[in-house]
């Protein structure tokens, strides 16, 4: 009875997403319509950061408990699924090609690959200085054969939370100056200043509890069928909290709001590594071990296909769509077979 309510649980989250999503960006494009702004920087920030909501209450919560294993695992899956099916999807349900803008493919997307290549860095510091722990360490205790490479300690935290407050403050410049070159002819607004924030707010409150019921639901069922806490981070609980993320972009991009989309998926991306990521380093040092490596290179070689698909013709087709959602679905193959 108790596995049947989480189904049932599942099912209303699920709702819940499809149903917030939609709310969400109508309010979100309404928003930069009366503002006056490119829809690429709201979905850079507003709904790039509304939607990343279950990783930040996730990750957090892992962290502050100390089983920040959930809340690395969580950031490098979610990450790898906004690139390969969120992206991968919405190209593919898309009624055209996703354009690019030059912005993103200038800023957003070699942030996203430096940031990247950094935390890699961090996660290997201790074989870089020779010293890898095969014995339980203070932080975490290796499982399944894992060697503990390197550490995410309280200062790298502090950086990662220093460069995503100087890539907000860029994003705001970027704002006000596109706010100045655009004309005095745009549109008139589809929505009331109230009405957009309102449904901003909802789309929000019902993507953050759609989230958890998905992710409460899919735990439950999960461990049920004997899942490790490892794979549980990477698959269920990352998929779950990249949901709204999956859900928002598609929407986005089936009403013709693509900027929305591709926005949504980089800055949930950056917003998952600088933010997140140095919130909960911040509260809990994270100790990496060798298979997180491997996931985190994983992550870097998807950001620069993802890169490499749309710096061609500043677009994603359907057909790059499916080879993302194929490459998701071989990457799962192999961390559950690892």
């Amino acid at each position: 009875m108790d596995l049947l309510l989480k189904v049932v649980l599942l099912l209303v989250g699920f709702v819940l997403l499809v149903k917030g999503a939609d709310i969400f960006v109508e309010g979100s494009s309404g928003i930069a319509k009366i503002l006056r702004v490119p829809s690429i920087i709201v979905g850079c920030t507003v709904v790039s950061m509304g939607t990343s909501l279950p990783e930040l209450a996730v990750s957090t919560t892992a962290a502050i408990s100390g089983a920040n294993e959930i809340a690395l695992s969580n950031v490098i899956g979610s990450n790898i699924f906004n690139f390969l099916m969120v992206l991968g999807f919405t190209a593919l349900l898309a009624k055209e090609a996703v354009p690019v803008k030059d912005s993103v493919l200038k800023v957003e997307f070699p942030l996203n690959l430096i940031v990247t290549a950094i935390l890699g860095v961090m996660a290997v510091d201790l074989l870089i200085a020779g010293n890898s722990i095969y014995e339980t360490g203070n932080l975490f205790t290796p499982a399944n054969g894992n060697v503990i490479t390197g550490s995410i300690g309280r200062v790298n935290g502090i950086i990662l939370l220093i460069i995503f407050i100087g890539y907000m403050i860029y994003t705001v410049k970027a704002a006000l100056k596109a706010r100045h070159e655009v004309t005095e002819e745009a549109e008139e607004p589809a929505l009331p200043v109230w009405k957009a924030i309102i449904f901003i707010i909802v789309g929000i409150v019902a993507i953050k509890f759609g989230g958890d019921f998905v992710v409460t639901g899919a735990k439950a069922i999960a461990a049920a069928l004997g899942m490790s806490q490892t794979l549980i981070g990477l698959t269920i609980v990352a998929c779950g909290t990249s949901l709204p993320e999956l859900v928002t972009s598609v929407v986005a991009a089936r009403k013709g709001e693509t900027d929305l989309a591709v926005g949504n998926v980089i800055g949930s991306d950056l917003f998952n590594l600088l933010f997140i990521l140095g919130v909960s380093t911040t509260i809990h040092p994270i100790a990496v071990i060798s298979s997180s490596v491997v996931d985190l290179l994983v992550a870097l070689g998807v950001s620069i296909i993802g890169l490499i698909f749309c710096r061609t013709k500043k677009c994603v087709n359907r057909a790059e769509g499916i080879v993302m959602i194929l490459l998701y679905a071989a990457y799962l193959v192999y961390i559950i077979l690892r």
